[in-house]
């Protein structure tokens, strides 16, 4: 981009042409099936995360290695088969590149030596039950990646409540931007999460359950009609989704502070 810059300011090119460089430059075609989106992270503050499903070992391990080496990392979600992904990912790096498979969360992680994320800030996370912890362990992964600090609580879900309330006073005493809450079966926690705190609750209904809405119907729509302000909600499992809407929260909460106490 600065070479580009660089040409246009000495005269070298016009600015149509500086243009249509700069917007080839932003994306990056790998083979003839996918074209990588480098720049997105300096858009929207979220990198493209690779999704796997519906693409075979070798597309996701061309594209993971092309976006891994102009940018340092790439994150493949929804990984179906990490043995044979795993070895075609290792397969295709260099030896200064790393391969972190995480079986919970269904995640790759193929990073540089030595690469290490932006810190930006901090989000709690809460699983009801140890059944929502894949999709909570998805969240959390696309957090870290997008340089939140994850505040962690499993299995506290509203059968017990009094569970709850030890959580709950460590996130908000870390001053975290916003919270994920990740729920099954009737998805009533966070609702009750939302009534609680002062900061934006991201609700997950998951597909756990059995019975009318078990699939994560129920859930959903609990988290959709909840009478509590202050909670949003992404689709059934989508962890994804949810670890980035929190990152932008932090991104907002950052760019809201003086400077100084930024840089403290």
């Amino acid at each position: 981009m600065e070479e580009i810059l660089r040409r246009f300011a000495n005269g070298k090119i016009s600015i149509e042409e500086a243009c249509k460089e700069l917007k080839l430059e932003s994306i990056r075609k790998v083979k003839d099936f996918a074209r990588i989106d480098v720049n997105r992270p300096h858009r929207t503050g979220i990198p493209e995360i690779i999704f796997a499903e519906g693409k075979s070992s070798d597309e996701v391990a061309d594209i993971a290695m092309a976006h891994a080496t102009a940018k340092g990392f790439a994150l493949i979600s929804r990984v179906r088969d990490a043995g044979e992904l795993k070895k075609r990912v290792e397969e295709e790096k260099k030896e200064d590149f790393e391969v972190d498979y995480n079986e919970v969360a269904r995640t790759i992680l193929v990073k540089r030596h030595g690469y290490e994320f932006e810190k930006r800030g901090k989000i709690g996370l809460i699983a009801a039950g140890t059944a929502d912890i894949p999709v909570a362990e998805e969240a959390r992964v696309v957090a870290e990646v997008c340089g939140c600090e994850v505040i962690r609580t499993y299995d506290v879900g509203i059968a017990g409540i009094h569970r709850l309330a030890a959580p709950i006073e460590e996130i908000v005493n870390a001053d975290v931007a916003a919270i994920i809450v990740v729920a099954g079966m009737e998805g009533a926690l966070p609702s009750v999460v939302a009534s609680l705190v002062d900061v934006p609750v991201i609700g997950v209904p998951t597909s756990v359950g059995y019975g009318l809405g078990g699939k994560g119907v129920a859930a959903l729509l609990s988290m959709l009609q909840s009478c509590s302000p202050g909670l949003a909600v992404v689709n059934i499992d989508n962890g994804v989704g949810a670890g980035a809407f929190a990152a932008k929260c932090v991104i907002v909460a950052q760019n809201r502070k003086p400077k100084e106490e930024i840089t403290a």
